[in-house]
């Protein structure tokens, strides 16, 4: 599955044209993770192909390839906790997460399957002091969809996109002074901020309602999954929940959706 975040206003005017550099090594590191049932392993490997970009440079200084293999480890146990999966049954069969820190403009990252992709530019340019924190952001998202759900291609792009960000927004690296509204958006999978606040309030009706969601898309998605989980249909639920909070002004509803 891939995933592509583009920028929105709020990062648009940091993102300039930078030449593109060329990849001069490659780190890797392997982690052996205990699971209940035995030892699973899972391989981690980072790779940073442009040492020489600024944001390569920034990537190295403030961050490195051993804080993000620590990172990716304590982000999949996380990951794992979250969606209840305790043993290899419940888990997607993922031995390998790749990380790659590349020169590419249009998105802070992207993943496709077990890789995923930080651009060099956006690092170049997250605020001072706050590059681990960003990284942090990026990496529950991303990681995310390396091991959620799709229901076999049938769920919809934004609440897989909604989900990963649920998943950040429990982590607690993001900004909740930047991040997007409860109520904001007209339609319930706009994704990012605008599903995951919706999906806050379906826990909320339900405790433990994305978890069980996610769950149930391992081999398809349904609208109907709405109202087995919470006894109303689906459009119901998100007209209860746009009442609840009002109009939310749309502007309100981008302010974090693509950041990261």
């Amino acid at each position: 599955m891939f995933s592509l975040r583009t920028f929105t206003t709020h990062t648009k005017s940091l993102i300039e044209k930078y030449h593109h550099g060329k990849p001069l090594y490659l780190l890797t590191f392997f982690l052996l993770l205990a699971a209940p049932q035995g030892l699973l392993a899972i391989k981690y490997f980072v790779t940073n192909n442009v040492p020489n970009h600024p944001g390569g440079r920034r990537f190295n200084q403030e961050i490195g390839v051993p804080y993000a293999l620590q990172t990716m480890d304590v982000v999949n146990k996380f990951i794992w906790n979250i969606s209840e999966e305790s043993t290899d049954a419940d888990r997607k069969a993922v031995s390998t997460v790749n990380v790659y820190i590349s020169d590419f403009t249009g998105a802070t990252a992207y993943t496709n399957g077990n890789n995923i992709n930080i651009s060099a530019l956006a690092i170049q340019f997250f605020p001072p002091g706050k590059g681990k924190f960003i990284f942090n952001s990026i990496m529950y998202h991303e990681m995310t969809h390396v091991f959620q759900w799709y229901g076999n291609g049938t769920a919809p792009q934004g609440l897989i996109e909604g989900i990963a960000d649920y998943v950040m927004v429990k982590s607690k690296f993001y900004d909740p002074n930047t991040y997007t509204r409860p109520g904001a958006g007209s339609r319930w999978d706009v994704g990012y901020g605008v599903t995951e606040r919706f999906l806050e309030y379906c826990d909320s009706l339900r405790n433990g309602f994305t978890v069980a969601l996610n769950k149930k898309m391992r081999y398809a998605y349904n609208d109907n999954y709405f109202f087995e989980l919470l006894g109303k249909p689906l459009d119901q639920v998100w007209r209860d929940y746009k009442a609840k909070y009002g109009n939310v002004p749309a502007s309100q509803s981008m302010l974090r959706d693509t950041n990261y």
